[in-house]
């Protein structure tokens, strides 16, 4: 069972990539779903965030992020991160982001930043109610109920590959829904809306100062997606995949306390699946704003 210390130690392994030329930066895979082939689409935005972030002046900030996934990416062998500099302005700057494995890009993205300004006038969605977060049940604890509960075999071993290789961010569900695994049928129906708290792991001293959007930006990925499939019981998703996401930080955040991700999906039709997010402080301030659109593919039961 991997600790606090270890989930801190791949989250922070993970964004800290290695400048190999100018503008060009290599990144590992230190934790991937256990039940993919695939890396974590958080991962990779996660990682675009930190290389933009080494080609802008440090009173820069990103304030939003348009990327889409291309090709499945292979957790075996590293991630090369090409920068391109679009445009530095005295406001606001903007870069192009490529991840390349193996001589194809897997993964591109643009990425804004902007000194952020006093605020003179301003208005923003109300916080949904939500638990404390200490009330909560960490992600662990609430499948190692789910594993004294099961009885089917293959679920029992799905539930157990995932409590072997938590995803190194602590999250906690509002709700009791039914475990987001593809492979996982359901015979409840839920509406497609989540609230889950999450946060890093340890706190970010100020010489990381820089790794609090990324951190949020490999969070922001997590679970997101599977919201759609709460209301299709009887319904075997087989297939679960990201094609694009999108970000908008409204202000400075910290990644390293407690944040409420509200989630939601208006639409799913055609195998494509729109998703809506948004990320409160624990004070009530909507601090970033997410859509993504995704692949699901699956068949009746």
């Amino acid at each position: 069972m991997s600790s606090v210390k270890d989930k801190a130690s791949i989250l922070l392994g993970t964004l800290d990539l290695e400048e190999i030329d100018v503008d060009i930066f290599r990144g590992n895979t230190l934790w991937c779903p256990p039940i993919s082939q695939r890396i974590y689409g958080g991962q990779v935005i996660g990682q675009a965030l930190v290389a933009a972030s080494k080609t802008v002046d440090e009173q820069f900030s990103p304030h939003s992020l348009h990327s889409y996934f291309l090709r499945a990416g292979d957790p075996s062998i590293p991630i090369l991160y090409k920068v391109e500099r679009i445009r530095n302005g005295h406001s606001y700057c903007c870069r192009n982001v490529y991840a390349i494995q193996q001589g194809l890009t897997i993964y591109s993205s643009q990425i804004s930043f902007c000194k952020f300004e006093e605020t003179v006038i301003e208005h923003q969605a109300n916080m949904p109610n939500a638990p404390d977060p200490e009330t909560l049940p960490t992600n662990e604890e609430r499948l190692r109920r789910k594993l004294e509960l099961e009885t089917d075999d293959n679920n029992r071993l799905l539930i157990k590959k995932t409590l072997a290789s938590p995803i190194p961010i602590d999250y906690r569900r509002c709700k009791q829904q039914r475990i987001d695994i593809i492979e996982y049928p359901s015979h409840q129906n839920d509406p497609p809306y989540q609230l889950l708290w999450f946060r890093g792991i340890d706190k970010i001293g100020p010489e990381l100062k820089n790794l609090h959007s990324p951190i949020i930006g490999y969070a922001s990925d997590c679970k997101i997606l599977y919201t759609a499939t709460l209301p299709h019981a009887n319904f075997q998703f087989t297939m679960a995949s990201t094609l694009d996401h999108s970000m908008w930080f409204h202000l400075p955040v910290r990644a390293d306390e407690w944040l409420l991700h509200e989630i939601q999906s208006p639409k799913l039709n055609n195998g494509r699946v729109l998703i809506l997010g948004k990320v409160f402080t624990r004070d009530g301030q909507l601090a970033v704003s997410i859509a993504q659109e995704g692949l699901l593919r699956g068949s009746r039961l």
